[in-house]
């Protein structure tokens, strides 16, 4: 039986007991139902992960021992920082989500010209907090002890000006160059635009600001496909994807 993997916010230490969040202990209770005695493991997202096992469980109270430190490092050697247009519906839920399995360091969602969301106050809060929250159960499911940066909304400029990789791209269907380098970058900074795609100006202003134009082939992928075969295909070149 594969032993759940749990995230909690909480410092974790051999030997001491931890009672898990609302959130953590709602999902234990009623969705694996669990009983003491179980196993799981458990990661704060800091890098190690730890196996513990359950003292109580309980509607309102679940606590766990914590038995064993385990060093499992499961993330990227490359950096990757996904910048993308905030996307309507469920498509930025996936985004998040696939990204995260697929192993970005930071994900910042942006504001461009042709992004039709429209978020501020507590509902772009709320909005961050839902994101968030998709990367961690990401991180449960894949692996990760680690959880990715979600940055709180930004707008292209200020992506553009503050962010810091050895190399920059940004993604859109007109492109013809390739990511040629001699050199195998450590970081990565990864611009994806709305449904609408990045206007010329955008695009030209990000190639001002140091970002190379690529392309994904010859078709035109949607707004939550094409940050995802991107970032594929550069672990697959520089970080730790490739058939085994």
């Amino acid at each position: 039986m594969r032993i759940p993997r749990i995230y909690t916010g909480q410092t974790l230490q051999v030997g001491a007991s931890v009672e898990l969040e609302a959130g953590a202990s709602q999902h234990i209770a009623r969705a694996l139902r669990m009983t003491p005695g179980d196993p799981l493991v458990l990661f704060n997202g800091r890098g190690d992960e730890y196996r513990a096992e359950l003292l109580t469980v309980g509607k309102k109270q679940v606590v766990a021992a914590v038995n064993e430190r385990r060093e499992r490092q499961n993330e990227s050697t490359l950096s990757l920082h996904l910048g993308i247009a905030i996307s309507r519906g469920d498509r930025m839920d996936w985004v998040v989500q696939k990204a995260t399995e697929l192993g970005v360091s930071a994900l910042t969602p942006l504001f461009t010209e042709r992004t039709e969301v429209k978020l501020a106050g507590e509902r772009a809060e709320k909005k961050l907090h839902h994101w968030r929250q998709i990367a961690i159960s990401a991180c449960e499911q894949c692996g990760r002890n680690r959880l990715p940066e979600i940055s709180g909304l930004m707008d292209l400029g200020s992506w553009l000006d503050g962010t810091e990789a050895e190399r920059k791209f940004v993604l859109h269907h007109r492109a013809v160059a390739s990511a040629s380098g001699d050199a195998d970058p450590a970081s990565i900074a990864l611009l994806v635009g709305p449904e609408g795609g990045l206007s010329q100006a955008e695009i030209e202003t990000a190639e001002r600001a140091g970002y190379q134009s690529l392309a994904l082939g010859p078709r035109v992928l949607r707004t939550e496909t094409a940050p995802l075969a991107a970032i594929a295909i550069l672990q697959a070149r520089w970080g730790d994807m490739g058939l085994l």
